[in-house]
């Protein structure tokens, strides 16, 4: 794909209710019982930006000193803003605004159970499919409290009529819930479709820090939401290798601290590129096993005891079940390729992987997944954009021998 089309760009929505403000939305922290961050673009040049915010249906109002995130890219100069709100209520409903337009809302984590929604590869030629999957995913979640994209949000990453199609398409629900972005290979392609850093993609998303080296900040993170610590790992260092050397190495290193300062009961992995290696029809020269991601990250997620490991990229849904040491296994993780969200189809390209336990109704069409996290079980469904369940798993803790 290159681009979306014309009509498509005539029929995405016209965000013109907040005084100018863009393509609000809120974007996951760290900590999501007392903090938030607010993003959103601007027309020009604003000298004092802030963000206003309260207790839903309180009287009192409080703001937050907004700073400057503008970036260019595409030709295109984006005059962008952000705000950090911190020391929050714990699960507290609040409203906020910018630039005196409406009040939207904003929830805080409480610390229990909760609801989420994943979409796989949202890149498409036309974001109309991807707009009405994600909205008929919303309206049938209303008690979803943050939504995932695994990568390949767009299907170019420096044309910026793409991440504005994208955008677009999720006002309702980014403004409302805070968006967790992965990072996908396509969001490091420039116009002419050859690598290169993923400038966009780091500039529409003030993620959580790192604490890492700094020439790798937002490529990957991690937060919590109730019991859950989340990871968010960046599989592109084949892309990024030639400007920025040492993300996998970095990466590796980096996982194993930020799993060992966690403290919380459950642990997901969410990274874009697949673990598994599919044989291809007509091309027999290429052998069933593991990817390259899988080779360098599924011992360390055996090690460090991952509850789920959800991937993207081949743009097919796949359960595998449990995997520990490359082969089935109940002690290893839960592994989810999540499927595909957008228009693009790779239809009869992949022959069924042996560690492969449920599969997406063949021919493909787009799906979106939930996950449910409660104290005691992690469960996963997977859907056809009309609602329909294909898939459902759960994950337990195994019994604790003592207290």
């Amino acid at each position: 794909g290159c681009g979306i089309s014309r009509e498509a760009s005539n029929q995405v929505k016209n965000l013109g209710s907040d005084s100018g403000a863009r393509f609000l939305r809120q974007v996951i922290t760290a900590d999501s019982t007392r903090s938030r961050c607010i993003m959103w673009e601007a027309e020009s040049v604003l000298k004092a930006p802030r963000v206003e915010y309260r207790r839903r249906g309180a009287e009192s109002i409080e703001s937050a000193a907004a700073y400057d995130a503008s970036f260019s890219d595409d030709g295109q100069e984006h005059h962008q803003y952000a705000a950090h709100l911190s020391s929050l209520d714990v699960g507290a409903q609040y409203e906020y605004r910018v630039e005196g337009g409406e009040w939207h809302p904003l929830a805080t984590d409480g610390g229990g159970a909760f609801k989420a929604l994943i979409f796989p590869d949202s890149q498409s030629s036309d974001y109309s499919g991807w707009e009405e999957l994600a909205e008929g995913a919303a309206r049938r979640n209303p008690d979803a409290a943050f939504f995932v994209n695994m990568g390949d949000i767009v299907d170019n990453g420096e044309d910026h009529t793409q991440w504005e199609a994208w955008l677009h398409a999720v006002d309702g629900m980014i403004d409302r819930i805070p968006f967790v972005p992965v990072m996908g290979n396509h969001e490091t392609y420039d116009r002419n479709w050859e690598v290169r850093l993923p400038s966009a993609y780091l500039g529409y998303f003030d993620v959580p820090g790192n604490g890492s080296d700094a020439s790798f900040e937002r490529y990957y993170y991690s937060f919590d939401y109730g019991d859950v610590h989340f990871m968010v790992l960046c599989s592109q260092w084949d892309e990024t290798e030639g400007f920025r050397p040492g993300l996998l190495e970095e990466q590796m290193d980096w996982l194993r601290s930020d799993a060992a300062s966690s403290g919380k009961k459950w642990r997901i992995v969410l990274i874009h590129k697949d673990v598994l290696q599919y044989r291809i029809h007509g091309r027999p020269e290429r052998q069933e096993g593991i990817s390259d991601v899988g080779e360098a990250f599924m011992p360390i997620f055996d090690e460090l005891g991952i509850d789920i490991v959800f991937t993207a990229h081949l743009h097919t849904y796949r359960n595998r079940g449990h995997i520990h040491g490359f082969s089935r296994d109940e002690r290893g993780p839960l592994y989810i390729l999540t499927g595909v969200a957008g228009d693009v189809r790779y239809p009869g390209l992949w022959i069924d992987h042996a560690l492969d336990e449920v599969i997406a109704p063949q021919p493909e069409t787009d799906n979106y997944l939930t996950l449910e996290a409660s104290d005691d079980v992690l469960t996963v469904r997977a859907f056809l954009p009309d609602g329909t369940e294909i898939d459902h798993a759960e994950v337990r803790k195994f019994p604790r021998l003592f207290p």
